[in-house]
């Protein structure tokens, strides 16, 4: 796990929050270099498939021209939902880095997971992703 990957990820997140998405954000790597980056964008595109993984996963195969991505590492600030768990695992990525649990996601998940024997990480930079998570909910609930 390298920490530098989070970090970009928490960059991507807080883009997010700042266009008033929900702020997750995610990189794909490969080799020590990033392939792929997203962050949420549901909201401007109007689209609900537009989530930060399946941003990062799409860049990254178009990037390598391959849809197998087994030799990479994603890392998200928050949990994949049934969705991107699921991308994740169709485009063969190794190893997961997530900063927060996702509370609605995470016992289907952990079946996901174990079903699939895919190697996957929590609570890296945890403290820092789960205020600007509630930062964004606050702000929601000011509106």
């Amino acid at each position: 796990m390298n920490e530098k990957y989070m970090k970009e990820a928490i960059k991507l997140a807080n883009k997010a929050f700042n266009k008033g998405e929900m702020p997750v954000g995610a990189v794909v790597v490969m080799n020590d270099v990033i392939i792929g980056r997203g962050y949420n964008k549901k909201e401007s595109t109007k689209n609900s498939t537009m989530h930060a993984e399946i941003v990062a996963i799409g860049q990254a195969c178009k990037k390598i021209e391959d849809w197998r991505l087994n030799k990479c590492s994603i890392y998200i600030t928050m949990e994949p939902c049934m969705m991107c768990m699921g991308a994740i695992i169709e485009s063969r990525i190794s190893e997961v880095y997530c900063g927060i649990e996702n509370k609605k996601t995470n016992l289907l998940n952990k079946s996901i997971i174990k079903t699939n024997n895919l190697n996957i990480k929590y609570k890296v930079f945890d403290k820092e992703i789960e205020k600007i998570t509630k930062n964004f909910f606050k702000t929601i609930r000011n509106r």
